[in-house]
């Protein structure tokens, strides 16, 4: 072979090679280069993973929080600053619209803690949440509000002046002089639908991305959904311890309340005083316009006690025309002012068709009259009564209970009963109700009438398994209440407390197997069950001397208004009125407790049974003014 072919055969298999390597460098670069988009996109991936994993656990949290027994401040704070830290925003908040007298207004009820919201409350020397802020109908927040959608701006200052009008501009220019805060994104809020307010965020970003917007829509449903959730859950509070037709507290809340500024009045050795008001006659008002303007008479001494208390004062309507007034850090001589100042006005207040009304007042001071709450309720009423005895339309001071009360003549004659064995009681049970009772009459801070119900409810039970705790002490305010209306004097309605915890005592004394029979009774058995008021009162509590005022209510209790009744036949005005009160009373709880021969009905199911028989059973008026009573109950 020729030298040239040689060079040649090289050259050729040079080409060769350099082909080879050229197209395996294009190889080896399409490779690289595919690596390093797919380094990308798996960095994107993993970048978008992260995120929507943070969103889901913000989410998480968000929905634990609500779903926990924590207050709505406390969830939403826990809202914005989740957000805020695991999203990179310069700031979060809650916004919410208002109105006072003044009008419309911006109130930030949740903001997240950092950096930017401390700079801005230097420098207005004020926390933003105490301030009440502008609303602008024509501003950027009502525009969002209307459109309802979510709006993006970089104009922060123009905003910050929006809802701060006396903002400075060397405070604006030092509050903006930060180049990390671009953008404030605005989201409406809605509760109940209604417009609540809005969900802020302060971005570094300029723009909004789409991904961005729907978790930040999501997130706002979210915090609606917990400020609904707070809402609904405020107003079934308010409903449980509040006064359907007068709005101010029920008695539930008040006791509870009392025993709170007992405990306060105590540790700080500082006095408290309480007014009892009683509407004046109310019978008269609903026998001559209706029940419905007894209703606005009510309403209308609550109005009178709203408008004249004291915010801290807690008014309570305690059941029919009886309300009371808690007086904290208040002493007798103070409480007689405001009680007066009371009476005054109601007497002022002209109501239309029945108008002028009045009420009769009573004030007792804790510390200066009592340090016992039970007396100190006991001594208001005494008051009242006092007021009503001298004309009514005034107002009494409390003297010192000089008479025995109802409470020791029940707790004694309990005592008497179960240490002399006059009822079949078991020793151990016998012993343990006696040192209750004993321990109410000699402890001067304990409630004597808590322990009368809680042994009268103990007892029952022994006779009626099915009886329900609790009933005893409805029965006993229900009776008051009711006594009230048919203005019965103070000794009579003492007479019916303590009647009312002893009439059915006498079922003691009667066969469980008559008293629990599912079948209809024999005539024997009739027999046995109509002596039981024959029973309770002659063969327990007549050797007992501190109750023979008590023996004709109970002998009488189930003797009817046409004379159908036990066990005397009488009828009409023959019953007293305290035995036609427990007998209406003992009905309706026997028709509203389950019994072995039947299922309990209904309230509502009750009155109508007890209508049906107004003229027969009982009196009509006093059918009328029980359900009255009972309907105000249920509000």
């Amino acid at each position: 072979m020729s030298f040239f072919n040689k060079i040649k055969e090289l050259t050729n298999k040079i080409n060769e090679v350099e082909s080879t390597v050229y197209y395996k460098k294009q190889d080896y670069i399409e490779i690289y280069e595919r690596n390093i988009a797919l380094e990308k996109e798996l960095a994107q991936q993993t970048k978008e993973l992260s995120m929507a994993n943070k969103k889901m656990i913000t989410l998480q949290h968000i929905i634990d929080m609500m779903t926990s027994s924590k207050p709505l401040e406390t969830v939403l704070d826990n809202i914005v600053n989740s957000i805020s830290n695991e999203f990179g925003y310069v700031h979060c908040a809650i916004l919410e619209k208002m109105k006072d007298e003044k009008g419309d207004f911006i109130k930030i009820i949740s903001q997240s803690g950092d950096t930017a919201i401390e700079a801005l409350h230097k420098v207005i020397n004020a926390p933003l949440y105490t301030l009440r802020l502008n609303y602008s109908p024509v501003g950027v927040y009502a525009e969002t509000m209307r459109s309802k959608e979510i709006t993006q701006t970089q104009n922060l200052g123009q905003t910050l002046q929006e809802i701060i009008p006396n903002i400075t501009d060397e405070q604006l220019s030092t509050i903006l002089d930060k180049e990390y805060c671009k953008s404030m994104i605005i989201i409406p809020l809605s509760c109940m639908n209604r417009d609540f307010g809005w969900f802020v965020v302060f971005s570094s970003r300029d723009e909004l991305a789409t991904s961005e917007t729907d978790f930040l829509s999501i997130f706002a449903k979210q915090i609606e959904m917990a400020i609904t959730i707070a809402h609904l859950f405020s107003t079934v509070k308010e409903q449980a311890v509040t006064d359907g037709l007068t709005g101010l507290y029920n008695r539930r809340y008040f006791e509870e309340y009392l025993r709170k500024e007992v405990t306060r009045a105590n540790r700080q050795k500082q006095a408290f005083s309480l007014i009892g008001l009683d509407l004046d006659f109310l019978k008269q008002i609903n026998d001559k316009y209706g029940h419905s303007y007894g209703d606005l008479a009510i309403k209308t001494l609550a109005d009178v006690i709203k408008n004249n208390a004291r915010s801290i004062d807690i008014a309570a309507r305690m059941g029919g025309e009886e309300f009371n007034i808690i007086l904290p850090g208040i002493d007798s001589k103070g409480a007689m002012i405001a009680a007066e100042r009371i009476r005054k006005t109601l007497e002022a207040t002209e109501i239309e068709t029945i108008g002028h009304i009045t009420a009769s007042i009573g004030v007792a001071t804790y510390f200066e009259h009592t340090d016992n709450p039970e007396e100190l309720i006991e001594l208001t009423d005494q008051a009242m009564y006092q007021s009503k005895r001298n004309g009514r339309n005034r107002v009494t001071l409390a003297t010192p209970i000089s008479e025995t009360s109802w409470q020791e003549i029940a707790i004694n004659t309990f005592i008497d009963i179960l240490s002399k064995h006059n009822i079949p009681v078991e020793k151990n049970l016998t012993k343990e109700l006696c040192d209750k009772l004993k321990k109410a009459e000699q402890d001067s801070k304990s409630q004597p009438k808590e322990t009368l119900y809680l042994v009268a409810d103990m007892l029952t039970r022994l006779y009626n398994p099915l009886h329900e705790d609790g009933s005893v002490k409805k029965k006993v305010l229900l009776a008051s209440s009711l006594a009230k209306r048919f203005d019965l004097p103070k000794e009579e309605i003492d007479n019916l407390k303590i009647a009312i915890l002893m009439y059915d005592i006498g079922n003691l004394l009667i066969p469980q197997e008559i008293l629990q029979k599912t079948t209809p009774l024999t005539e024997e058995e009739k027999k046995f069950i109509k002596e039981h008021p024959i029973i309770a009162a002659r063969d327990i509590l007549k050797p007992i001397s501190v109750v023979q005022d008590i023996l004709p209510i109970i002998e009488k209790h189930h003797e009817n208004w046409d004379g159908s009744g036990y066990p005397n036949k009488l009828s009409k005005n023959e019953i007293p009125m305290s035995s036609q009160i427990i007998l209406i009373i003992d009905s309706y709880f026997a028709l509203t407790e389950t019994r072995p021969y039947r299922a309990k009905l209904s309230e509502k199911e009750a009155l109508e049974v007890i209508k049906q028989d107004a003229g027969k059973k009982w009196n009509t008026e006093l059918v009328k003014e029980f359900i009255a009573l009972i309907n105000n109950e249920l509000k």
